[in-house]
């Protein structure tokens, strides 16, 4: 069955982002005076072939940490689904 994985790549907490900062700022100048916190971070997709779903979450991890996320500055999560066709 083909898989489809979600990850979440986001920097980790006391790490300084300057992008999710950079936003912030900007919504405030727009306006939007509510938002206390922004954290920016990458969304990515891997459509998998057939795949056990465990085997396919265990290889997905060593993805991530071996090239999709730095694990000095970032966490991830990893999310998997049927792929629709």
């Amino acid at each position: 069955m083909p898989l489809l994985a979600r990850v979440y790549v986001t920097p980790k907490r006391g790490i300084l982002d300057p992008q999710g900062k950079a936003v912030q700022s900007s919504l405030h100048a727009l306006g939007f005076a509510e938002v206390q916190d922004v954290k920016v971070g990458k969304y990515i997709e891997l459509k998998l072939r057939d795949a056990e779903p465990q085997a396919a979450t265990a290889r997905v991890r060593e993805m991530c940490e071996r090239l999709l996320a730095n694990g000095v500055i970032e966490d991830f999560r990893v999310e998997l689904a049927e792929e629709r066709r």
